[in-house]
């Protein structure tokens, strides 16, 4: 019932009371008084209640809701998450999954791997529209962006190839063959070199960035999980499935030199790795756990329950905010607290929610979503409890 209905129904009652013909002036008048007192508390009671509906309807909001918001209008605020839902842009394409993203933020572009459509979506963050699309890219999962070769490389599950794209002119330059499943994709900097993740082959493929040939293939004993590079101590890093192990990797020889285990993470897959402060981050899919490696003392430190089937981490350093996305459509955030983690929020996004990436310029954070409304999305939103 409207509020304002609630107080005309009660004024109604009041000046329809009637008086018993029998009770002397002073007693109609007691009784006038505590009819009105009794109404005072009744509209009292009746706007605290819908005070209180109201503030409740302002923090929850239909994750799968339709509607484009614009950013400079009023956002939402999300329940259980430290985060503000600034727009939702129209994605090109099906609504089918989508995967991992690339975000090269001095370039002012997100790169989006749209996997079910087979190709790569360009999104200007300053702009805040779509550049273009790449197209050829069956099943492509992995990007990354490398803006000082001009060069963005994804893997194309569907071809078992490395993608070589010209961030200029986004169009496909080279492709390499990446082994079976090619997956993650790093770039060792010194080296020159790019590390694929080969799932089912279990291995990691090496290839030259000067050439956009294959020079090595690095047996891992498990599938490939994600591949990162670590610039401190220049060195590679890859999470490795059936053995829950990390596997670290020396691009100047292209050999294993050590493997960790990283015990009670089971199916370890997602991986990021903070490079200033030393520390590397696991999500165990398999239990739904996310795993603190220490890179200094080279062992796994701590490990945190997080929503069902974790996948891609994004990190902002200006923050020290980890973000953990989840095929559940859970997400798990995180702040730094020395050398470990402290939870800051976790609660359902959107369906499929599983990729995340942040701009570590405006500390915007990006979802793209594969079905909302029938159409595939980009979720843009930004932290609630941070002064922007």
């Amino acid at each position: 019932m409207k509020l304002n209905k609630m107080k005309d129904d009660m004024g109604s009652m009041i000046r329809t009371a009637p008086a018993r013909s029998n009770e002397s002036s002073g007693q109609r008048l007691s009784m006038g008084f505590v009819v009105m007192l009794a109404a005072a508390f009744f509209v009292l009671a009746c706007s605290a209640r819908e005070t209180q509906r109201q503030s409740n309807a302002d923090v929850t909001s239909s994750p799968n809701s339709g509607a484009t918001k614009d950013a400079d209008s009023t956002s939402t605020l999300l329940k259980d998450l430290p985060l503000r839902i600034l727009s939702d842009v129209p994605l090109t394409g099906g609504a089918t999954r989508l995967d991992y993203q690339s975000l090269a933020s001095e370039a002012g572009r997100l790169y989006i791997a749209h996997l079910g459509s087979d190709l790569m979506t360009v999104f200007d963050v300053n702009k805040q529209t779509i550049v273009g699309d790449v197209k050829d890219l069956r099943r492509v999962h992995g990007v990354m962006a490398v803006p000082d070769l001009h060069h963005v490389y994804a893997s194309a599950t569907g071809t078992n190839e490395l993608a070589v794209i010209d961030d200029q002119t986004l169009q496909v330059v080279a492709r390499a063959p990446a082994g079976d499943y090619p997956d993650g994709v790093a770039y060792a900097s010194k080296e020159g070199k790019i590390y694929v993740s080969d799932l089912h082959g279990k291995t990691d493929t090496v290839i030259d960035a000067k050439t956009n040939k294959p020079i090595a293939t690095i047996q891992l004993g498990g599938g490939a999980g994600n591949t990162q590079y670590d610039s401190v101590s220049d060195r590679i890093f890859v999470t490795v499935h059936g053995k829950n192990e990390l596997a670290e990797i020396d691009p100047t020889s292209d050999q294993v030199v050590d493997r960790y285990p990283l015990t009670g993470c089971n199916g370890s897959h997602g991986l990021l790795i903070d490079s200033q402060h030393r520390l590397a981050f696991i999500a165990c899919e398999e239990n739904a756990k996310l795993a603190v490696f220490d890179l200094a003392a080279k062992r796994m430190t701590a490990i945190h329950p997080v929503g069902a089937d974790p996948d891609v981490l994004a990190f902002d350093p200006g923050f020290g905010r980890l973000y953990v996305s989840a095929e559940s459509g859970i997400i798990s955030v995180f702040d730094e607290r020395g050398r470990n983690l402290d939870k800051v929020g976790e609660g359902f996004f959107a369906a499929n929610a599983h990729s995340v990436a942040v701009d570590s310029r405006t500390h915007r954070v990006y979802f793209p979503l594969q079905n909302v409304g029938g159409k595939p999305i980009l979720r843009i939103a930004v932290p609630s409890d941070k002064q922007l």
